[in-house]
């Protein structure tokens, strides 16, 4: 529908000097403040990731410091753990006395303050030796995680648990081993535990930032230690964890807003073989703080430069800018119907011409919907002319929400005459459409009359002999047809398109 609008417009005016003038004006100008401003973006976006990558690199000697002090001493601790295994599979281990079995088991454990007791459970969870005591106490830990975890778990990996808070107020991790039987079967559950001060005291050591974090992770995601310190985040898994839940990935970094504080930060991790990752993030503000100054700076003088640019060449294009909207409205309303919005008839026209000589070269059919308000002059001279005027809109609008593709043309042909061009569009299809506005427009509410229109209908396909022109006519007769008999009706053409070109 808008399709003449746009044609007639262009044509008149890609002729006029003082518009390409005002066009290329800007376009040089905006060309010269483009290239400037590309080369001082790029070199903002270096620096920007220069400074990225340097706290990338902090962060990652940072984890990997923390990391490699951390898996040296859990790793003593593991062997420890390992060498009771490997001795309880020994058959004469039952045959040894109770003090020289403690002996045999426990010789070579890793002793620390921050380690605890090593400890052995029966397939039941119950405690049957203590490296603290020849006379263990009564206990069992049958519903504890790592318990349930080494059930489930055929290997006998090193499983580190969440943290665990003593009767002394004393967080704790457990880490264990599985016991296997010579046939596979679960036998039982090697552990020791590991005091979350160790880890604390590591943590605490170091220089950071106010909005800086280093955590502590197992491989699952779950937290173990955080600093700063937060005893809600003890324990939760977090979502974005995903990263280093692979044991055969070892390191990488990621951004993205922490779920505890909210807070943007680049995060870099580090892991390894045993189920731990620390992971030191820090806060993209603390990052880019330098750069936005710089970036301030020099954005402001690029401002500046481009505001002096531009400006005397917006001031001379002004007017003529002014003028070319003033004329592109004036066209616009020179071809659109005021009271529908439809196209008028002389847009119709020039569509017409460019989809019949389209249609020609591409030998597809091409409708035409000639539409007719039924006893209009009555409807007008009795209700009234602005009444008419609503009836003319209502109908205008049935026929734009029947004709939307793109190169459909509908237009107002005369008073209360209405045109559909439907390029493409077989004559079955052509009818449907058809149809559907004249159901359309019937279910129009009306507070004095039922509205209904009467709808000829014509398909060509343009070939020698014949011009648009006989489209229109076909149209226009069928159209006569369907007031002929009775109105509200649809009516196709009746006439063949070889007597049209004969």
């Amino acid at each position: 529908m808008d399709h003449s609008i746009t044609v007639v417009g262009r044509k008149k005016l890609a002729w006029e000097f003082p518009e390409l003038s005002a066009n290329w004006l800007m376009a040089f100008a905006a060309t010269i403040v483009t290239g400037f401003s590309a080369i001082c973006l790029s070199v903002l976006i270096s620096m920007r990731q220069g400074d990225i990558d340097l706290a990338a690199q902090t962060s990652h000697n940072l984890a990997a410091a923390i990391h490699a002090d951390i898996v040296r001493n859990v790793e003593l601790y593991d062997l420890s753990l390992r060498n009771v295994v490997d001795v309880l599979r020994s058959p004469e281990i039952e045959k040894l006395t109770m003090p020289l079995r403690q002996l045999v088991l426990f010789d070579r454990a890793a002793t620390a303050k921050h380690f605890g007791a090593i400890r052995v459970y029966d397939q039941a969870g119950d405690l049957i030796i203590d490296s603290s005591t020849l006379t263990p106490a009564l206990e069992n830990i049958s519903m504890q995680e790592n318990f349930t975890a080494h059930m489930e778990q055929t290997d006998d990996s090193l499983f580190i648990g969440r943290p665990f808070k003593t009767d002394i107020d004393e967080y704790i991790i457990f880490v264990s081993h599985r016991l296997s039987r010579n046939d596979g079967s679960f036998a039982g559950v090697v552990a020791g535990s590991i005091r979350l001060s160790y880890f604390n005291n590591l943590f605490r050591r170091l220089k950071m930032d106010s909005q800086d974090v280093l955590t502590l992770f197992r491989r699952d995601g779950a937290i173990l230690m955080r600093n700063p310190p937060d005893a809600s985040a003890m324990g939760r898994t977090l979502p974005n964890t995903s990263r280093f839940r692979d044991p055969k990935e070892i390191e990488g970094s990621f951004r993205v807003v922490a779920a505890i504080d909210g807070i943007d930060r680049l995060y870099v991790w580090k892991g390894s073989t045993i189920p731990l990752v620390v992971v030191a993030g820090k806060s993209m503000d603390d990052i880019l703080s330098r750069w936005r100054g710089k970036a301030f700076l020099i954005g402001a003088a690029m401002l500046g430069l481009a505001t002096l640019s531009i400006g005397f060449t917006v001031m001379l294009a002004a007017e003529m800018k002014r003028r070319t909207r003033a004329e592109s409205k004036l066209a616009a309303l020179a071809n659109t119907d005021a009271l529908t919005s439809l196209s008028n008839r002389r847009s119709f026209d020039g569509v017409m011409l460019a989809e019949w000589a389209r249609a020609r070269r591409e030998q597809t059919p091409l409708s035409l919907l000639m539409i007719d308000a039924d006893h209009f002059k009555g409807f007008n001279d009795t209700f009234g002319h602005q009444a008419g005027d609503t009836v003319l809109v209502g109908i205008a609008a049935c026929i734009a929400d029947n004709a939307r593709r793109p190169h459909d043309c509908s237009a107002r042909y005369g008073g209360e005459e209405f045109a559909v061009l439907l390029p493409n569009v077989r004559s079955e299809d052509a009818m449907q459409i058809a149809e559907s506005i004249r159901f359309g427009v019937s279910g129009l509410p009306s507070e004095y009359r039922s509205i209904t229109v009467s709808i000829g209908v014509a398909t060509l396909v343009p070939v020698d002999g014949i011009d648009h022109r006989d489209l229109i006519y076909a149209a226009d007769v069928a159209l006569y047809q369907a007031k002929s008999r009775g109105r509200n009706q649809t009516v196709a053409q009746q006439s063949r398109q070889g007597e049209l070109a004969a």
